[in-house]
C-alpha cells in the first residue's frame, strides 16, 4: 500500500506510475527534504529526474525561497563559472558590469544542477568549496562571499567510470552523493507503461482536439515489452506522433511497430525468430553442455533412424531371388534368427551374427551384449556426454571439423581445444 505522502506527491507533480522502485524513490525524496543534505539523483536520460528536485524543494523548509534549475551541459565551458558564481566588471572581455551568479541568487533556497557530470574540473573545485564551506568567489574578484544554498544534482553518467577516467573529482562526488536517489528506467516499470500511454494520449487529445488513441491488447503487450532506450520522454514522443498522424484511433501492433525503432523490437524474446535462436553462439563451456542435453533426443532419434535403415539394408533378403537361392531352407517372407543365420548363411559376417538379433517387428533392433554392458556402467558425467557428442559428430562428418563445429554450434577454435582436451583421435 502506498504512503499517503507518496500519493500526494504524485498528484501534485504529475507523476504517473505504481512501480515499487518509483514509489521508493519518491519516498526517499520526501524523507530527505526536511534536511539540508546534498542529494545526487541518477538515472538514464528521459526518466524524469527533473521532478525530484522540485519534490525535495517543496517538502523542505526552503519552499518559500528561490528554486533555480541549471543545465550544466548546456552552458559553454568558458562562461560556466560566471553563470554559477557571477563576475566582476571588467573581469573578461564583455564583462561590462557586475553580475550575480546562480549561487548568489539562490541564497536561502535550492539550486538544481542537472547534468552535473558535464562540469569542467576547474568548476568542480569551486563547487566543492561551496558544498564544504558555503563560500564562493566571483570571477575576477578576490573577495569571498557566503551563500546558504541546498544543492541537488542529477546525472545520467556512470560516475564511478567518470572518476576512474579523471573526468570527475572523487571528493566532489561523495559530497554530492550524501543521499543517492536512483530513478528506474521505463523498462523496469513495465506495469506503468500502458498507464503513461493513456495519460499522454488523453493530454494530446485535449491539446489537438481529437479523440484519444487506444491500444489493442496485442499492442499493449508490444508496448510493455519494448526496450524504451529513451524512457518516458521517448514514450511521450511516440504517443504524440501516433495521436497526430494516425486516422484510426485503435492502434494495432502493426501500426505501433511503424513508430518503434526496429533494432529495439528485435530485443524482445517473444518476437525473436527461430532462425536467430538457431544461430546463437556459446559464451562458455556450460552452455555447450546444456546444448548437448537439449539436443540429445534429436540426436538419438536420428541415430535410431540410421541404425534402422542400416538394419533394413543388411537384413537377409526374403524375396523370390533368395527363395530360389536357398530353396530347401528359406520360405517366402521368412525372417531367421541369428542362430539360424549362422547355419544357413555361412558367408555372412560373424560379428554381425553374434552381436545382433532381429525380433518379430522388422523395425526393432537391439544389441544385447552392448545393453548388458551399459546397464552395469555408472551414469555418464557431463564431460563424458560432451566427449561422446563431439566424437559422434566428428564421425558423422568423417573428421571434417568445420562442419562438426557448425553442427555443435561452437567455434572451430573451441572444437580444436575440446578435441585436444579429451584426447579424441
Amino acid at each position: 500500500m502506498q504512503h499517503a505522502e507518496v500519493v500526494s506527491a504524485k498528484q501534485r507533480f504529475g507523476i504517473i506510475g505504481n512501480s515499487e522502485l518509483l514509489n521508493r524513490a519518491i519516498d526517499v525524496a520526501i524523507q530527505v527534504a526536511p534536511t539540508d543534505l546534498s542529494v545526487l539523483i541518477t538515472g538514464e536520460s528521459g526518466v524524469g529526474k527533473e521532478n525530484f528536485p522540485q519534490i525535495i524543494h517543496q517538502y523542505s523548509h526552503r519552499k518559500h525561497g528561490p528554486y533555480i534549475a541549471v543545465n550544466c551541459g548546456a552552458i559553454p565551458e568558458g562562461t560556466i563559472d560566471s553563470e554559477l558564481f557571477g563576475h566582476e566588471k571588467g573581469s573578461f572581455t564583455g564583462a561590462t558590469s557586475d553580475r550575480k551568479g546562480y549561487f548568489e541568487v539562490a541564497n536561502g533556497g535550492t539550486i538544481f544542477l542537472d547534468e552535473v557530470g558535464e562540469l569542467p574540473l576547474s568548476t568542480q573545485v569551486r563547487l566543492l568549496r561551496v558544498l564544504e564551506a558555503g563560500e564562493f568567489i566571483k570571477v575576477g574578484s578576490s573577495k569571498t562571499q557566503k551563500t546558504d544554498v541546498r544543492v541537488v544534482a542529477a546525472t545520467n553518467l556512470n560516475m564511478t567510470k567518470a572518476i576512474q577516467e579523471g573526468r570527475f573529482r572523487e571528493d566532489l562526488y561523495y559530497r554530492l552523493n550524501t543521499v543517492p536517489i536512483h530513478i528506474p528506467p521505463l523498462r523496469e516499470r513495465k506495469e506503468d507503461i500502458v498507464l503513461l500511454f493513456r495519460k499522454f494520449s488523453a493530454d494530446f487529445a485535449e491539446k489537438y482536439r481529437m479523440p484519444a488513441v487506444k491500444l489493442s491488447e496485442e499492442a499493449q503487450l508490444l508496448l510493455a515489452n519494448y526496450y524504451w532506450r529513451g524512457n518516458v520522454r521517448q514514450l511521450k514522443n511516440v504517443t504524440e506522433q501516433i495521436s497526430v498522424i494516425e486516422q484510426q484511433r485503435e492502434i494495432s501492433p502493426q501500426i505501433l511497430r511503424a513508430y518503434l525503432p526496429a533494432e529495439e523490437i528485435e530485443r524482445l524474446p517473444a518476437l525473436s525468430s527461430a532462425s536467430q535462436s538457431d544461430e546463437k553462439s556459446f559464451a562458455n563451456e556450460r552452455e555447450i553442455l546444456y546444448q548437448v542435453l537439449f539436443d540429445m533426443r534429436k540426436d538419438i532419434n536420428e541415430l535410431k533412424k540410421l541404425v534402422y535403415d542400416s538394419v533394413d539394408e543388411k537384413r537377409p533378403a526374403t524375396n523370390q531371388d533368395e527363395v530360389q537361392r536357398y530353396p530347401t531352407i528359406l520360405k517366402h517372407d521368412a525372417v531367421l534368427t541369428p542362430l539360424q543365420q549362422a547355419y544357413t548363411y555361412p558367408e555372412l559376417e560373424p560379428e554381425r551374427i553374434e552381436t545382433k538379433r532381429f525380433s518379430e517387428d522388422r523395425h526393432s533392433f537391439q544389441d544385447a551384449e552392448y545393453q548388458e554392458e551399459e546397464s552395469n556402467k555408472a551414469p555418464l558425467s557431463l564431460e563424458d556426454m560432451e566427449r561422446q557428442m563431439i566424437k559422434r559428430t566428428l564421425e558423422k562428418y568423417h573428421g571434417r571439423r568445420k562442419q562438426a563445429a557448425e553442427e555443435l554450434k561452437i567455434s572451430e577454435r573451441t572444437l580444436y581445444r575440446k578435441i585436444k582436451e579429451y584426447g579424441i583421435e
